[in-house]
């Protein structure tokens, strides 16, 4: 019951992602090129009137990439072998830009995961990780690393934070019950313990074994 309620909670946040890409967010940039092209006119015959144009252009244009993340945020891992890697990439990136702290991504591989329902809860995983460190650790740095071997598959999100006591803060609901929950339905394990010389890892770890889906070559970037 519990996997169906979360497989099916992840495919309606795909469902309605797609549909504000592919609708919502196709509508605002057809309205936003009409306000550009209305400001290009006024600007000719009625200079007083095209500030205002430009302005609704201008949040015409907001709103149109403020739906755009949100529709990224809720289909957040493509369908492809890559996708992950993409994903947490551009996770640690925005959370830089919006948490104003260092966050950075290494993936030692690169990994390539067919199934894109592993890769959501992984994806998931690190995500819940991430919001925890900024907002309860108050950390100034966080590292996310994917790592792939010959024997498994290891997700670490590691911060230099002040801690927590892992009973506590399930306690105050921090999602660490559904973290560890993904980690069950992609038959791995969830670590929490304490970082040198500060703050929180989170690991997630899964066999090879028990996953057909994953495939890596013997490159590293970051």
């Amino acid at each position: 019951m519990e996997r169906e309620i979360i497989n099916i909670s992840e495919r309606e946040q795909e469902r309605i992602g797609r549909d504000l890409h592919d609708g919502v967010c196709q509508y605002l940039a057809a309205i936003g090129f009409t306000a550009a092209m209305l400001n290009r006119d006024l600007e000719r015959e009625l200079p007083v009137r095209a500030e205002k144009a430009a302005e609704i252009a201008y949040l015409i244009q907001d709103a149109a990439k403020r739906t755009r993340d949100l529709a990224r945020g809720l289909s957040p891992v493509d369908r492809d072998e890559g996708g992950l890697e993409s994903a947490l990439n551009e996770l640690a990136s925005s959370t830089s830009k919006l948490a104003g702290i260092s966050c950075s991504f290494i993936c030692i591989g690169p990994v390539r995961i067919r199934d894109n329902v592993r890769a959501v809860h992984l994806f998931r995983i690190a995500q819940e990780a991430l919001s925890n460190a900024t907002k309860h650790g108050q950390a100034k740095a966080v590292v996310v690393a994917l790592e792939a071997s010959d024997g498994a598959l290891s997700l670490r999100v590691s911060d230099d934070g002040i801690g927590f006591d892992p009973t506590c803060s399930e306690r105050k609901g921090m999602g660490l019950n559904i973290m560890r929950y993904r980690a069950r339905m992609l038959a791995g394990t969830l670590q929490i313990q304490s970082n040198s010389p500060a703050g929180t890892m989170v690991t997630c770890t899964i066999a090879r074994a028990a996953s057909g889906e994953l495939s890596s070559d013997s490159t590293g970037h970051e």
